[in-house]
């Protein structure tokens, strides 16, 4: 897999910065962990975050 040029964020990073402006904003609303979905989104995107990241350190270790 090729080397995003150097500056560039990874995917990994940019969904975990995704994830993390998302559960800032909706942090502002107590109301909106009331409902399963958004624990849901939060498992997935963290889990697809982690998948990635691990990916991405395997192949910089060769």
């Amino acid at each position: 897999m090729a080397h995003p040029p150097s500056g560039t964020p990874r995917p990994s990073s940019v969904m975990a910065r995704l994830t993390l402006s998302a559960l800032e904003r909706a942090s502002q609303d107590p109301a909106i962990w009331r409902q399963p979905d958004v624990h849901r989104a939060v498992l997935v995107t963290g889990l697809t975050v982690l998948v990635s990241a691990l990916a991405q350190l395997q192949d910089d270790l060769g």
